[in-house]
């Protein structure tokens, strides 16, 4: 199993919406905090696996790592940080 440092955002509409500071642009949504964690591992197992160049997928920095990072200890106030484990050998069409 791999892993990834997410941001989970409560939106206006009461929905979820997930990112990852290691992978920018890569974004996910839920209605419950459940359903946007399981939609982000769905994600991130689909881009290892079908990854043409078009996300770049850096490698995941630890929790102690992020910390460290400026933009991350900004972007992470108010939100969810989660550890979003995926299998990135899973059929993502399943």
């Amino acid at each position: 199993m791999m892993h990834y440092v997410a941001l989970i955002h409560q939106d206006a509409d009461g929905s979820y919406s997930v990112s990852f500071p290691d992978i920018p642009g890569v974004v996910t949504a839920g209605e419950t905090i459940e359903e946007a964690e399981e939609e982000a591992a769905e994600l991130l197992a689909y881009a290892i696996e079908e990854s043409d160049g078009a996300i770049v997928l850096n490698p995941p920095r630890t929790l102690d790592e992020l910390n460290k990072d400026p933009a991350f200890v900004a972007a992470s106030k108010d939100v969810i940080v989660a550890l979003i484990e995926f299998d990135a050998d899973a059929d993502a069409a399943e």
